[in-house]
C-alpha cells in the first residue's frame, strides 16, 4: 500500500462530506486532533516497553488504585477482554517488570488483588503528560466565547455519537460528581 495512503487514511471519516468548507476543516481538525493523540500515546506505550494489553491493564489498575477499588486478575481480564489465562499471562510480565505486586485481598483469603507500582504510575503518567499538558495550555489562552462554543459543539458530537449508538450505553459506575463546579471558572 502507498504510504500516501497509509499517511492520510485517518483522515477519511465521513461517508458523505460536510456541506460548508468552514465545517470540512472543523471536521478534519478533530480528525487531526484524535490522530495526533493516538500516536502520542502509541508513541508513549513503545517507550515504556509495554504492549498494548499490557498499557491498558497498567492504566486500568492505576485508575482502580486511584479510586481506591481492589481488582484482581479477574477484574483485569473482564476490563481486557482476555481469557484468564492471558490475564495470567499479561499479570506475570507485569509483575516480572515491577510494574505491579500482588498482595492478600484484604477480606477473602483465597483471592489476591494486584497493585500497581510508582514506576507504573510515572509510565502511564507520562504517557498523558504531554497531550494534556498541551490540550490545556491551548484551551486555557482561548477566549471564554470560544472555549463556550467548542464545549457546545464537542457535546453535541458525543451526545450524537451516543443516540445513535444502538447498543446500551456503558454506566460508569464510579462518577465522582464535583459539587463545586463554578470553582474551576
Amino acid at each position: 500500500m502507498p504510504l500516501t495512503v497509509v499517511r492520510r487514511e485517518h483522515m477519511h471519516l465521513y461517508a458523505r462530506e460536510p456541506r460548508s468548507r468552514a465545517a470540512k476543516n472543523a471536521v478534519e481538525a478533530l480528525l487531526r486532533l484524535q490522530h495526533a493523540e493516538e500516536q502520542q500515546l502509541e508513541q508513549a506505550r513503545k517507550e515504556s516497553g509495554l504492549t498494548k494489553n499490557e498499557f491498558h491493564a497498567v492504566r486500568y489498575m492505576l485508575q482502580a488504585h486511584r479510586d481506591g477499588r481492589i481488582m484482581g486478575p479477574k477484574d483485569l481480564a473482564v476490563m481486557l477482554n482476555v481469557s484468564n489465562a492471558s490475564v495470567t499471562k499479561i499479570v506475570d510480565g507485569l509483575v516480572a517488570k515491577g510494574d505491579f505486586v500482588r498482595a492478600q485481598h484484604p477480606t477473602d483469603r483465597r483471592a489476591q488483588v494486584l497493585e500497581p507500582t510508582v514506576q507504573a504510575a510515572e509510565k502511564i503518567d507520562d504517557a498523558y503528560a504531554r497531550y494534556h499538558r498541551v490540550v490545556v495550555e491551548v484551551i486555557d489562552h482561548l477566549p471564554k466565547e470560544d472555549n463556550d462554543v467548542l464545549a457546545r459543539a464537542l457535546e453535541q458530537v458525543t451526545q450524537a455519537l451516543n443516540a445513535a449508538d444502538p447498543s446500551p450505553a456503558f454506566e460508569d459506575e464510579y462518577v465522582v460528581e464535583d459539587e463545586d463546579e463554578d470553582a474551576i471558572e
